[in-house]
């Protein structure tokens, strides 16, 4: 059995790791207190089996910045990448755009590690003809990786759209974030051979704090935020046992019926998406990584 993994009785298997790795706050909460910055893939590969790169979605980065991460990374290792935000904020169809994504994505294909792509659409993207079309598009556009889509609002949430999503081999994105008007419900499904579950943490309050403007003012009269740090403000959450749970059974459900499942936690604010993640490896009975593979004597 692979570390990190967890085979269901077909041979599937429940892959667990967090949106991003490389956070400041996560020093001495996740990594070792000074670890540098260079370091924090070599001692993330030896906890976790996959990681969801969200980088990508601000800026796409050149070939080289992918081959040293597989470089860094076991042959087993496997990526999902997120797309860059014109594609699924402004659905551009610009060729360049898509022609650089896939440039900079060449050294996890080489390696065969890249194991699919996120879009994560906007709120704003409501269930249409147009947009439905356009989704069968970008799944066109990916070259074969496989394409998960994931929904900010409930007019998506119907069951002929899963068989819409089915029939155009788009991966639906079952997702945990707080209950809010607008917003989908904690529903696991797969809409083929992969399944995939992400965890922004349950922060209501805070939830739409991310969307003010840069020249907005806080309720209280106070200055905002900077944007980066009202972005975060969204994911500081921690799960407690009792939360992740409600997701085990579901996850195991979502493992009998597909091939593999990504479990990802996005609430990255101070190492709460890997404290999340390890407590959910706790609750699937899953193997802790050995002393030996997680200092790397291996």
């Amino acid at each position: 059995m692979r570390v990190g993994g967890l085979y269901g009785w077909d041979g599937a298997m429940i892959l667990l790791g967090t949106s991003g790795y490389s956070y400041p706050d996560w020093d001495g909460v996740f990594y070792p207190p000074g670890l540098a910055r260079a370091k924090q893939l070599d001692f993330y590969v030896r906890q976790f089996k996959t990681v969801e790169v969200n980088s990508t979605y601000y800026r796409i980065p050149p070939p080289s910045t992918f081959a040293a991460m597989e470089r860094r990374s076991p042959a087993d290792f496997e990526f999902v990448v997120k797309v860059h935000h014109d594609m699924t904020h402004a659905q551009t169809r610009d060729p360049e755009a898509y022609a650089a994504f896939h440039s900079a994505l060449e050294p996890l294909r080489r390696a065969h590690k890249l194991s699919g792509v996120l879009a994560q659409f906007p709120q704003a993207f409501h269930r249409s003809e147009d947009h439905e079309r356009f989704l069968t598009e970008l799944q066109e556009r990916m070259e074969g990786a496989p394409l998960f889509v994931e929904f900010r609002h409930n007019s998506w949430m119907h069951e002929d759209v899963f068989e819409f999503l089915e029939r155009a081999s788009l991966g639906y994105v079952s997702v945990d974030e707080p209950s809010l008007p607008g917003l989908l419900p904690p529903v696991a499904r797969a809409t083929g051979g992969l399944a995939y579950v992400r965890f922004h943490g349950r922060n209501a309050k805070s939830w739409y704090a991310g969307d003010q403007g840069k020249d907005s003012d806080t309720p209280n009269g106070a200055p905002a935020r900077p944007a980066r740090d009202r972005r975060l403000l969204r994911y500081d959450y921690l799960y407690s046992e009792a939360e992740l749970k409600e997701w085990a059974d579901k996850i195991r459900e979502l493992n009998q019926k597909t091939q593999k499942t990504f479990v990802f936690f996005n609430n990255c604010h101070a190492g709460q998406a890997a404290t999340s993640a390890k407590l959910m490896r706790k609750l699937l009975d899953m193997p802790e990584p050995s002393f030996a593979e997680q200092t790397g004597l291996l």
